[in-house]
């Protein structure tokens, strides 16, 4: 969910506040100027990074680093400030800055934060060596207002005290770029122990002044999974820019809270050991600069496998080059991900051409390739690696199925990685943060992803690298094999077996696990079962595909029809091994609900949901609406509830288990309802300002959700159904470089009073007729990616101000298990 740990914190209650001042108001005036200049160009000419707007995201709880990265980049430079900033930087102008540091994730949802380790801090300190300020809370600085500035591949930020600071990178290393007032000395502090969690388990330093090079390493903990669980960084710092910088004081400091702030002027090494009793490590290294330079320049590599390949990856992917050189580098791989969507830029709302560059960038922003930097049981490993895959329950529904349509290199990619962790460890990860297995959510969460992929490209499974026969065997052991701990990888999967749901208060004797979210877990399951029913029935696994099929549907068993809320009956509970179900007031852990109480994963969260409500988890059969229709009273019932849910508040649009819902109306043969739906739930809870995502990103969630929303699709994961909105953008090309095919959507009749929040009467908004490649689509309400983004070509959606004539899928409705849906894969 949006405020994943920030729950475990504070609960509901948590207050949303929005802050000024930042960023530069020239960053919104560049990317409007842009846009607008784009409207005169080429598609070959356009710079499509200019409409990226990198600060959406930096406020609201929304945990989206702005900082300098390339597509899938290990290292992401950004500040690290003070208050509530699990990504490093936020924009509220009351938080302090402590330096800037190479290494961060973006809208994860740990409200720990993440990595921030080894910052760098810039300061004059006219007393001179002694004088400076190295402790944290010392060196705390505030920046000037309306100065932060950023775009792909650059980020800025100037302090109160006039010095800039700016940062560029490659995937592994960067440039860190400072510049001081006239006739200032610069100083430099180098943090060794702080990381945003505050999780340093020992380290070590040394400052070699002969290369001016500093190299550091160190362990930490997790921010998203077992604190008893260390992972290790190795950083080197070239600190004289080729010999064009020349060192001039050097040495180490040591801080606590207490008031320490001891410097070792000459001293070269530092080495801790794990501090056992606790505490807060404060310590680094100390530098200045001959000759008042007023720029300076440091080369930084980050490697999770040793100083010297941190201080090779600098050398190697950096080198020589220039800054500007780098930042264009940097700038041309951002081009060519984003340019795989090329949409109608004159007649597209210039708000949307923000939001969908800016969602499209940031859905490339992560998970992070670490690819040849593998430590632990991964160290020898051949395949590709990748981290920060926190977490497969937020990704699943919107951010892989996206992949599919534009990258299936890099969609192969983290798939192989998966897989991987499935011939290491036995389980494919549900959470993989900093390197270590996290807390599981909803399950098995990599298996609609895997899943995802095998329906879509396995005719080119062989030659993106990846062996399905593998692929299967690490779906089938997620699913029948329960690990030691599915706290942190696979499901509780004998019990969930036996009884054909997840049972609260059951005898375990072979495993632990946190025997909370039941209901939800049951749900997540029966769809993960699912995903791996679908990759039998390719495989041509008959008597899995039998066994699977069955187990997909356990999501009925618990359904309680006798529970009643607001007038509407039937809603998912948890349930005793002896078939008894536990009450739950659908409401509770609502955003309705206002009573503090816990519901992500504490043993106190009771209710059988994880960060959600009955209210709210009900609607989750994505692969049998049909039946779960049925469950709830029929079309007109369920309509009704529909209704009734988004208009009583408990529709949460930065919370996963929502996302579908205002697709829910096709089901019930109501097309029109949903595109009515999600022009509100688009403008309701997303727009173009630092506060325009609501809640976390959740690792470009909530980014690909807008992404489809705003190209008029919405995708059932695990398989190759996509259903049929309305786009906010007369036209566009998907290009997909591998298959050499490029997809080409028109809105036929496309009005641009329709992209608002309520569609204006009389305005065409409403899907008439699709067709593909010039043959009528069986189905206004749904298309098959084999017939359009498989295949490319041409697929044109026209558009009717005639409400009623569209309200029906005039043909086929979506498919659903109970009706024969699914029988077949392409």
């Amino acid at each position: 969910m949006a405020t994943r740990l920030s729950l475990l914190l504070c609960g509901l209650a948590c207050a949303v506040t929005t802050t000024l001042a930042q960023p530069s108001p020239q960053v919104q005036s560049r990317i409007t100027k842009a846009i607008k200049a784009a409207a005169n160009l080429s598609s070959s000419d356009i710079d499509y990074t200019q409409f990226v707007n990198v600060f959406i995201g930096t406020d609201n709880f929304g945990d989206v680093c702005p900082g300098a990265s390339v597509p899938f980049g290990m290292v992401k430079f950004s500040t690290d400030m003070t208050g509530y900033a699990p990504a490093g930087y936020i924009t509220d102008n009351t938080q302090t800055i402590r330096g800037i540091s190479p290494l961060h994730d973006s809208g994860t949802g740990s409200s720990l934060g993440t990595y921030g380790n080894f910052e760098v801090m810039p300061m004059t300190c006219p007393g001179g060596f002694d004088t400076c300020l190295t402790s944290l809370t010392a060196r705390e600085t505030f920046r000037k207002n309306n100065t932060d500035d950023a775009s792909p591949g650059y980020f800025a930020l100037t302090l109160d005290n006039g010095i800039k600071m700016e940062a560029t990178s490659t995937r592994r290393a960067g440039l860190e770029r400072f510049t001081f007032p006239k006739r200032t000395k610069p100083y430099f502090v180098l943090d060794l122990a702080n990381d945003l969690p505050g999780s340093f388990a020992g380290g070590s330093m040394n400052i070699d002044p002969q290369k001016g090079r500093i190299t550091l390493n160190g362990l930490w903990s997790s921010s998203f999974g077992p604190t008893s669980f260390f992972h290790e960084i190795f950083a080197c710092y070239d600190v004289t820019n080729g010999g064009n910088q020349t060192l001039d004081e050097f040495g180490v400091w040591t801080a606590d809270t207490n008031g320490l702030d001891a410097k070792g002027l000459g001293q070269t090494q530092l080495n801790f050991t794990r501090n056992l009793i606790g505490g807060v490590y404060q310590s680094g290294a100390l530098f200045s600069f001959k000759n008042t330079p007023q720029e300076i320049l440091l080369r930084v590599g980050i490697s999770f496998r040793s100083t010297d390949q941190a201080c090779s990856n600098a050398e190697t992917e950096v080198g020589s080059s220039s800054f500007d050189e780098v930042v264009a580098q940097s700038k041309a791989l951002w081009n060519e991900k984003l340019s795989k969507i090329e949409i109608d830029v004159a007649n597209t709302p210039e708000n949307v051409t923000e939001m969908l560059y800016s969602s499209l960038y940031r859905s490339f922003l992560t998970p992070n390739n670490a690819t040849d930097e593998t430590q632990g049981p991964f160290a020898d490993t051949t395949h590709h690696y990748f981290d920060s895959l926190y977490c497969s329950w937020d990704t699943f529904r919107t951010f892989y199925p996206l992949m599919s349509l534009t990258s299936p290199v890099e969609f192969a990619q983290i798939v192989d990685s998966y897989i991987d962790a499935w011939r290491v460890h036995g389980w494919m990860p549900e959470c993989r943060a900093n390197h270590m297995r996290g807390w599981t959510q909803g399950g098995s969460s990599a298996d609609p992803i895997v899943g995802h992929f095998a329906i879509t490209y396995h005719d080119e499974a062989e030659a993106l690298g990846i062996d399905l026969n593998d692929l299967y065997s690490a779906l089938l052991a997620d699913g029948n094999d329960t690990p030691p701990n599915w706290d942190i990888e696979g499901r509780q999967a004998d019990a969930y077996i036996k009884y054909g749901y997840v049972p609260a208060s059951a005898l375990v004797t072979n495993s632990v696990g946190r025997q909370t979210r039941e209901g939800s877990r049951t749900l997540e399951y029966a769809f993960e079962d699912f995903a791996i029913r679908q990759v039998a029935l390719l495989l041509n696994k008959t008597q899995d595909v039998e066994t699977f099929t069955q187990r997909s549907l356990n999501y009925r068993n618990v359904f309680d029809g006798s529970v009643k809320s607001d007038g509407f009956q039937g809603f998912a509970q948890k349930r005793f091994s002896n078939g008894t179900f536990v009450f739950t007031d659908p409401i509770n852990c609502s955003p309705q609900d206002n009573v503090s109480r816990s519901c992500s994963l504490q043993d106190s969260n009771t209710g059988g949901f994880y960060e959600s409500s009955s209210w709210e988890y009900s609607w989750f059969a994505p692969h049998d609406t049909a039946h779960l229709i049925s469950l709830m009273g029929g079309n007109e019932t369920f309509v009704k509830r529909l209704n009734h849910f988004f208009d009583a508040g408990y529709y949460q649009a930065g919370n996963e288990p929502s996302f579908q819902t205002p697709i829910g109306y096709h089901y019930a043969n109501h097309p029109a309802l949903s595109v009515d739906r999600v022009r509100d739930v688009v403008f309701s809870n997303f727009d173009i300002t630092p506060a325009g995502i609501p809640g976390n990103d959740d690792q470009a969630a909530m980014a690909t959700l807008l992404s489809w929303h705003l190209l008029g699709f919405y995708p059932v994961p695990s398989s190759s159904q996509l259903l049929v909105l309305s786009p906010f953008i007369p036209k566009y090309t998907i290009h997909n470089s591998f298959l050499n095919v490029s997809t080409t959507i028109t809105t036929k009749g496309f009005d641009l009073r329709s992209v608002k929040q309520t569609i204006p009467k009389n305005v065409a908004a409403y899907v008439a007729n699709v067709t593909i490649n010039g043959v009528p689509s069986a189905s206004r309400c749904h298309v098959d990616f084999y017939d359009t983004f498989k295949t490319g070509g041409d697929v044109v959606i026209e558009v009717t101000a005639d409400k009623d004539s569209a309200d029906s899928c005039n043909g086929l409705l979506p498919e659903s298990i109970s009706t024969g849906g699914f029988a077949t894969v392409r």
